[in-house]
């Protein structure tokens, strides 16, 4: 399982969606589908973007957890 951090980086960062989204040039829909989790795929050029932005590293966005993880948690 693929889970995703962006908002616990945008926390950090203090940067809303909106604002984000208008930084990296995405609409607001689509950031919030990848924030929640809900997006199928990601372009590398949204995720470098991102990490542009949010001054971080991919895995600071993306994380892998074993199935078995993702039950206890």
């Amino acid at each position: 399982m693929i889970v995703v951090n962006l908002d616990m980086m945008m926390a950090k960062r203090k940067i809303s969606l909106g604002e984000l989204a208008e930084k990296i040039d995405i609409t607001p829909a689509n950031l919030s589908i990848f924030k929640t989790g809900k997006a199928k795929a990601v372009r590398f050029s949204t995720l470098e973007r991102l990490c542009q932005v949010l001054d971080c590293q991919p895995a600071d966005l993306l994380e892998y957890r074993p199935d078995d993880e993702s039950n206890t948690k």
